[in-house]
């Protein structure tokens, strides 16, 4: 199963989601960021771990975002599809699959397919794979054994720019941002701005 979580813009910056209180909407980052790879996800356990009540899951569900599968709160989160792209040799198979299908029979789910370099369903794939949209995004990059002395050192012989400061925004001060950075969001979202900073403060503090 993958490690990484995205979100869609469409969604969480639509008016149905914004309208949401702020608990809510943190749930809903945690249940994706806890979900597995058919989008499938225990929110009785996220919500023990957040400390997140049963109205804000309420509220997810009566605004059609998740849609509860069980009296336990095996949740499904709806617009998964649209939130993540996993790619066949990647995924792994939600132990709620029948589960899922059996509540939501239409719903149609990437079927996982054999790695090109073993022949086996793994779920993990080789690092030069290619998705079907192009190269997937690296993360932080780990130098194992068998790559010591292929690492080219960067040219350090032109002198390097100072990096621009950033300075502490938010509630809580966890949001970092350069003064060019501040002045590019209040140019692109005038008039709520800072209840953008706001949202990623809280929910950075929620989310450690």
């Amino acid at each position: 199963m993958a490690q990484r979580r995205m979100f869609s813009n469409r969604i969480t910056d639509s008016a149905k989601f914004l309208k949401m209180p702020l608990s809510s909407q943190a749930l809903y980052f945690h249940l994706g960021l806890h979900a597995d790879d058919d989008g499938v996800v225990e929110a009785f356990s996220v919500m023990r771990q957040t400390g997140a009540v049963e109205d804000d899951l309420r509220i997810l569900v009566a605004k059609n975002f998740v849609n509860v599968l069980n009296d336990d709160l095996v949740a499904y989160i709806t617009d998964w599809n649209e939130n993540n792209r996993i790619r066949a040799d990647r995924k792994v198979d939600s132990i709620y699959k029948d589960l899922l299908l059996e509540i939501m029979p239409n719903l149609e789910l990437t079927e996982p397919k054999p790695r090109a370099d073993t022949g086996k369903v793994t779920g993990r794939p080789m690092d030069n794979q290619w998705t079907d949209n192009g190269p997937h995004r690296l993360g932080k990059v780990r130098l194992g054994k068998d790559s010591k002395g292929k690492y080219i050192e960067p040219d350090n012989s032109k002198p390097k720019k100072a990096k621009p400061a950033r300075h502490k925004y938010g509630q809580y001060q966890n949001v970092l941002l350069t003064d060019e950075q501040l002045k590019k969001l209040k140019s692109e979202f005038p008039s709520d701005w800072q209840d953008r900073i706001e949202r990623v403060s809280e929910y950075c503090s929620m989310n450690g």
